[in-house]
């Protein structure tokens, strides 16, 4: 037992060990989650996932066997705009060369599916998930169920009419994987640290609103560059902090009406982004600063410094990124940056006691 502010006692207790074996699992199906985002964003980056064109839950578990397999599925996908407008002339085996990315992409999915239900089953069948739980776990998997229906409608997008699955059905496929990821983290961070230590200066509360809404503005920045992949709209205009020697693109509004640009005019899209990612910079070391000045717990006071120190190394990477044209290995390591801040913030929201009466 140890003493908050004002003398009154207060418990640092710790997770149960059941508890701990399910945050466990929880975080192991957060973290392929996490792989996941990466497979994605090489099966977008390598222009690889419009390849297979059958959407088989079971079936499309095993790959083509055989030549005539192959041929089969690459008549397919000679049908498609992208093969006609972009590819065409493409060999069989540079096909497999895209086929491979998006093959893993979908078995990884699969794999999540099953990690996740192998584990809720078990510990089920053990008795050992407490009731209120079960309610969190079941949303968890009708979520994960539907995020699948989503990547495929999002990959149907690309069959008719255009050579890339629409901007929009990839950003909201993006936002709904952060959504299913920041769901399971928050579970089971709240299961490893289930009583935070209270802090003993009292403006803390005003910390866990401004990191709510810092996370917010994460998932913003996050859904813009959504969109700026969804658009290639990183492969122009590399050059940092101008855009071509101006500060605001001259086509920033060519298209009419003008909100349309925020989400189709590839020189807005990437202008919005820009300007997001440095006001969530600038937000992280505001946040940072002020929370420095607080009589925080130590566990606090760390996840406050990781934060600041994610923004920083992902504000780095982006600029890296836009400068080096999107090269492979600073595009995915530029979105698993976005990923690594948003929990650092779901971490750091953790750290703090939900109520004042926690405290007691």
């Amino acid at each position: 037992m140890s003493t908050a502010a004002g003398g009154r006692p207060y418990s640092l207790s710790k997770p149960e060990p059941t508890d701990r074996h399910i945050a466990i699992w929880l975080l192991t199906t957060a973290g392929m989650i996490f792989v996941m985002a990466l497979i994605g964003a090489i099966t977008r980056l390598t222009e690889s996932g419009l390849s297979i064109m059958e959407w088989a839950p079971i079936s499309g578990v095993l790959p083509p066997f055989g030549t005539a397999e192959w041929e089969r599925i690459f008549a397919i996908y000679k049908t498609t705009p992208e093969y006609l407008e972009v590819n065409r002339g493409m060999t069989l085996d540079e096909f497999k060369s895209i086929y491979w990315w998006e093959y893993v992409h979908r078995l990884w999915g699969r794999l999540i599916g099953v990690v996740f239900l192998a584990g809720f089953g078990w510990f089920l069948i053990k008795g050992q998930v407490r009731s209120e739980l079960k309610p969190h776990f079941v949303t968890m998997f009708v979520l994960g169920a539907l995020q699948g229906l989503l990547g495929w409608i999002m990959v149907e997008s690309g069959f008719a009419g255009r050579t890339d699955v629409s901007q929009y059905r990839l950003t909201a496929h993006l936002l709904a994987a952060l959504a299913i990821y920041g769901y399971i983290f928050w579970v089971a961070a709240g299961l490893l640290r289930p009583r935070p230590r209270p802090s003993a200066d009292p403006r803390w509360p005003g910390l866990k609103g401004q990191l709510a809404v810092f996370g917010a503005l994460i998932v913003l920045t996050i859904a813009s560059g959504g969109f700026v992949a969804g658009l290639d709209a990183g492969f122009i205009y590399n050059t940092f902090p101008k855009m071509e020697g101006a500060w605001i693109p001259a086509d920033y509004a060519e298209i009419s009406p003008f909100y349309v640009n925020l989400f189709e005019n590839i020189a807005a899209v990437q202008f919005n982004h820009r300007v997001l990612a440095l006001i969530t910079v600038v937000a992280a070391l505001a946040i940072w600063v002020w929370g420095r000045r607080l009589s925080l717990a130590p566990e606090a006071r760390g996840a406050l410094d990781l934060v600041a120190l994610v923004a920083l190394a992902q504000a780095g990477l982006g600029v890296a990124t836009l400068l080096y044209v999107v090269a492979l290995p600073l595009a995915v390591l530029h979105q698993a940056g976005a990923i690594a801040l948003l929990t650092a913030v779901l971490w750091a929201i953790r750290q703090l006691p939900n109520s004042a009466s926690e405290a007691v």
